[in-house]
C-alpha cells in the first residue's frame, strides 16, 4: 500500500518520549480505518496504533493464490501446532496454513473463561486487523432494532434512532460498495448497491418456494462489501476466492484495501505498528484524556503519545481491556466509568443452527468460479403483530449458500473401478444449507474483567469473559433449526438434515457491548455520538459501544457510526468543547 510515515523506530527499552498529534486512533480494523480515513480528511494529524505487525496490502497477502501441495500439511495444518498454539483460533472457518498469519497465537495472548462458560476470541492482530478476514455481509439496521431495548425491557434505550443514521450509512455504502439488491422491506432497509450478484439456479428455485409458501418472507441475494464493477481504483470481483487470504486487486473491502490508502493520501496520518496501547492517560485537572502508553510489542519499551483526540477502535474487548487498565484516582474502575457498567452487557450473535437439503432438477445447469456471497432471508420472527412468537424475545435472519458436489464426494464412497472414476467427472448433487443469526439479549452478568495477578508477556492484565447464552437465545436455535427445515420441506428439498450445533459466544465474531451508548450517564459509557459521558475526547465507536444486537452483521454500523462520530469530533474541536 505504500504506507508514508511508518513510525516504528524504537529506541532502548524504559526510554519514554511524547510525541503530540490532533488525534490518536487505536487500532487499524474495519472502524479504526474508518477513524484515520475521516479524521485525516478533515485536516487533523493523526496517529494511527496497530499492535500487530505490518502487512502490506497485496504482497502481503501471501496464501491469496497458494495452491495446497504447497503447504506442508495440504493447508489443513499440524494438529499438535493448532491444538498447542492455535486451539480457539483454528475453529474459524477462515484459519488455516494459508491464513495463519492473519490469527493471534493463543498461547502466546492468553485470556481466562471459567470452564463451564467458553468464549471463542478470534482475533487479528496485524494492520488491517480483521478487515482482512470478515466475512463481507452488510445489513442495515431499522427502528425494528434501534427500539427494541425501549420496547421489551432488555438494556437501555438507545440514544440514536434510524433516522440519525440513516445518512451515514449512505455515506460509508458509497465508499465501501456494497452489491445488493433493493427489495423494499421496511425493516432491513435497502442502501446504496452497486449491482447484485447472480443467484445460482436453485437459490432462485428456493426463493420462488418459499416466497409462495410463506407470504411475507423473502429470498434475497446477500449483500456483501464485494465489488462487482471497478470503483476508486478498485477492480471488480473475478471470483477467485477464498477472500480471507486476502484480496490483492482490492475487490473486497478492507482498511488496506481502500480507508487507509485514502488516509495515507491526505499527508496527515502517521502509522505505527508493534503498538501495544496499555492504557488511556488521563489527566484529573481538565477531566480530558492527554493521550495513550504504549508498550512497543518488539522491544518492550514504554511510550507516550500525547492527542487531542483518543478514538479506540481496537475492537469490542480490546478497546473495553485498554479502558479497564486506565485507572486513575477519578477513575479506579476504568476511565470513564463513573456508570459501573464498563465491561458488562456482552453480546454476540447464536447460530450454526438450520438445515441442509438436496435440490434435484437441476442436473444440467451449472456455475464457475467462486462467488464470495450467499443469500439471505431477512428477519420474519416478532416484526409485528402477525409474526409475534411466546417462545422468545427479537428474532433472526437466515443467511445461506449453495454447492455442488465434486469429485471429492468419491471419498466417502467404497466404489472403485473405471465406472467409478469416470463418474467423479460430473458434478453430483446441488445441497442448499441455511442457518439462522440471531440476537443475543444485552444481560449485566455477560461481562469481562481484569485479571490482575496474571499478566501477559508486557506486564499487561490479562482478560476474563465470562458470557454464556440464555434460555431466550437458546429457544431462538431451536426455531431457527425447525423454521428452516420447515422452508426447505416446503420447497421439496430431499434428505433434509436439521441441526442445532453447540456453539459458545465468540464463535459468530460479532462479540459487542461491554461500553454501552445511553442517554443516561448512570446506566452507560457512551452517548449518542460515541463520545465518553464523563471524559468528552475520548470516543470509541467499534463494537463496544453497542447497546443492543440486533440479528444483522454489524461492521456496516460500526462504519457508519465511526464517521458519524468523527464528523461530530471535529465539529466539537472546532468550537473549542473538546
Amino acid at each position: 500500500m505504500g504506507m508514508t510515515k511508518l513510525d516504528n523506530a524504537s529506541a532502548a527499552p524504559h526510554i519514554r518520549r511524547r510525541q503530540s498529534y490532533d488525534a490518536i486512533v487505536v487500532g487499524s480494523g474495519i472502524t479504526g480505518g474508518w477513524a484515520a480515513k475521516e479524521l485525516t480528511e478533515e485536516g487533523l494529524s493523526v496517529l494511527l496504533l496497530e499492535r500487530g505487525p505490518h502487512v502490506e496490502h497485496g504482497p502481503g497477502y501471501t496464501g491469496e493464490h497458494k495452491p495446497p501441495w504447497e503447504y506442508p500439511y495440504r493447508n489443513r495444518g499440524s494438529r499438535d501446532l493448532y491444538e498447542s498454539d492455535y486451539a480457539v483460533q483454528s475453529k474459524c472457518y477462515a484459519f488455516s496454513e494459508a491464513t495463519r498469519h492473519f490469527f493471534v497465537n493463543d498461547r502466546e495472548n492468553p485470556y481466562e473463561t471459567d470452564a463451564d462458560k467458553p468464549f471463542s476470541w478470534i482475533r487479528g492482530y496485524q494492520l488491517g486487523g480483521r478487515s482482512l478476514t470478515w466475512g463481507r455481509q452488510c445489513y442495515r439496521w431499522s427502528d425494528l432494532d434501534f427500539e427494541a431495548n425501549a420496547r421489551d425491557g432488555f438494556g437501555v434505550d438507545w440514544p440514536i434512532r434510524y433516522a440519525d443514521i440513516a445518512p451515514w450509512y449512505d455515506y460509508v455504502e458509497s465508499f465501501v460498495g456494497i452489491s445488493g439488491q433493493a427489495e423494499g422491506i421496511p425493516h432491513l432497509p435497502d442502501g446504496k448497491f452497486l449491482p447484485p450478484m447472480e443467484m445460482f439456479c436453485v437459490e432462485r428455485h428456493m426463493r420462488e418456494q418459499i416466497e409462495r409458501n410463506f407470504p411475507g418472507r423473502t429470498m434475497t441475494i446477500g449483500r456483501a462489501a464485494v465489488l462487482t464493477e471497478p470503483k476508486d481504483g478498485r477492480a471488480a470481483c473475478h471470483y477467485c476466492g477464498p477472500c480471507h487470504r486476502g484480496c490483492s486487486v482490492g475487490a473486497y473491502f478492507s482498511s488496506l484495501s481502500a480507508t487507509l490508502p485514502a488516509a495515507v493520501k491526505t499527508g496527515n496520518l502517521t502509522i505505527r505498528c508493534d503498538s501495544i496501547v496499555e492504557s488511556v492517560l488521563y489527566d484529573n485537572d481538565t477531566d480530558r484524556a492527554t493521550g495513550v502508553h504504549v508498550i512497543d510489542r518488539v522491544t518492550k519499551e514504554s511510550i507516550e503519545f500525547e492527542g487531542r483526540l483518543v478514538f479506540l477502535c481496537a475492537s469490542t474487548l480490546g478497546s473495553t481491556a485498554i479502558m479497564l487498565n486506565s485507572v486513575s484516582s477519578r477513575y479506579p474502575d476504568g476511565i470513564g466509568n463513573a456508570s459501573g457498567v464498563l465491561g458488562h452487557y456482552l453480546m454476540d450473535h447464536p447460530y450454526e443452527a438450520g438445515a441442509t437439503g438436496e435440490i434435484e432438477g437441476y442436473d444440467d445447469q451449472y456455475f464457475r468460479g467462486r462467488r464470495p456471497n450467499g443469500i439471505y432471508i431477512p428477519r420474519f420472527r416478532n416484526v409485528d403483530a402477525r409474526t409475534r412468537t411466546n417462545k422468545f424475545l427479537r428474532g433472526y435472519g437466515c443467511q445461506g449458500w449453495t454447492v455442488r458436489e465434486t469429485w471429492n464426494r468419491g471419498i466417502r464412497s467404497s466404489d472403485f473401478g473405471a465406472d467409478f472414476k469416470h463418474g467423479l467427472r460430473t458434478p453430483g448433487k446441488w445441497i442448499f444449507e441455511a442457518g439462522g443469526w440471531g440476537e443475543h439479549l444485552p444481560r449485566f452478568e455477560n461481562h469481562v474483567s481484569l485479571d490482575l495477578d496474571n499478566r501477559d508477556e508486557w506486564g499487561i492484565p490479562i482478560l476474563r469473559i465470562s458470557c454464556t447464552w440464555s434460555d431466550n437465545e437458546r429457544a431462538m436455535k431451536a426455531d431457527m433449526r425447525d423454521s428452516i427445515a420447515e422452508m426447505f420441506e416446503a420447497a421439496g428439498a430431499r434428505n433434509i438434515n436439521a441441526y442445532d450445533r453447540e456453539s459458545p459466544p465468540g464463535h459468530c465474531i460479532h462479540e459487542m457491548g461491554t461500553a454501552r451508548m445511553g442517554k443516561d450517564p448512570s446506566t452507560s459509557m457512551l452517548n449518542g455520538y460515541n463520545q465518553s459521558h464523563e471524559v468528552p475526547n475520548l470516543f470509541v465507536t467499534d463494537g463496544a459501544c453497542m447497546t443492543s444486537s440486533a440479528c444483522q452483521n454489524p461492521s456496516i454500523t460500526y462504519m457508519a457510526l465511526t464517521a458519524r462520530a468523527c464528523d461530530y469530533a471535529v465539529k466539537q474541536m472546532q468550537d473549542g468543547a473538546i
